[in-house]
């Protein structure tokens, strides 16, 4: 089976188990690494693998050919994108008229950036940027970008970027709504039985849980350069009760954030059942 997720800690973590034949009766996975603007244009190209990892901003375009397995993704609370700046500050006018980089133009961090924006930037900003998230801070702190749109373990190294935090994305979102943040999906075809793809995915994120050591060299040697404490801090943040199980609040974080998008014409109408297996 095909499989393409991110070379992050959480998404190794997760499935350590399954790519490493450990979970019975798993089919063996044929893995691509990819950063998830690449995941989530293969989910739209229609030539994407059988199960894959994509941004929850990316679901309704693909929903359609995929459907949301309730499991193995990344959903939790205090652990939303970072909107960073090298001069400091907390005024959200700062950003107005100015360049900001974002990791991916249907990223979850990105939608949920529109939504804040809309409300708080006097004007809007100016331009958008698209790059790589790990070229992001190195951009900000050398004066290419006024502003960054950070993700995953920068929520732990910007300080040493020199950068300050401006506004905290998940911050908002979960005073707004109460609910966790959708950050990112695993969906499978809807050609294949998700519900047994569901039981493997969970299989390997219990079998990580129960085994933590087990995915470490794995998980360090696709981190690369992240230091072990990092790497550590980010699983603990974004490995959750929710990836086990989106339960109900999940699933209304996905909707909420989904239908807010699509009454402001930024993600395509969809229908709430496609949602749920």
């Amino acid at each position: 089976m095909k499989i393409a997720f991110s070379p992050c800690p959480n998404d190794t973590f997760v499935f350590h188990a399954w790519v490493h034949g450990l979970v019975p009766g798993a089919p063996e996975l044929d893995v691509t690494y990819a950063d998830i603007d690449i995941t989530n244009g293969l989910a739209a190209s229609g030539q994407g693998p059988e199960v894959l990892k994509i941004s929850y901003a990316a679901l309704p375009w693909v929903l359609s050919d995929y459907a949301l397995l309730p499991c193995g993704g990344a959903l939790g609370r205090g652990c939303g994108p970072l909107v960073l700046t090298k001069e400091g500050g907390s005024d959200p006018a700062a950003l107005s008229g100015r360049r900001v980089a974002v990791p991916s133009e249907r990223s979850t961090a990105y939608l949920l950036f529109r939504l804040w924006a809309a409300k708080h930037v006097p004007g809007g900003v100016g331009e958008i940027v698209v790059m790589p998230f790990h070229q992001i801070m190195p951009a900000v702190r050398d004066g290419h970008i006024d502003a960054g749109l950070v993700i995953h373990e920068a929520r732990f190294t910007y300080p040493s970027y020199g950068l300050t935090l401006l506004a905290d994305m998940g911050s908002w979102w979960e005073a707004d709504t109460g609910l966790p943040i959708p950050l990112g999906a695993i969906i499978a075809r809807r050609t294949l039985d998700a519900g047994k793809i569901a039981e493997w995915a969970r299989a390997s994120v219990e079998y990580a849980w129960a085994h933590p050591e087990a995915s470490l060299s794995y998980v360090l040697h696709h981190a690369q350069e992240m230091d072990p404490q990092v790497a550590q801090a980010h699983i603990n943040l974004y490995v959750n009760e929710f990836t086990a199980n989106l339960g109900e609040d999940g699933y209304a974080a996905v909707e909420a954030l989904l239908r807010r998008a699509a009454e402001e014409g930024l993600v395509p109408s969809f229908d709430p059942a496609l949602l749920r297996l």
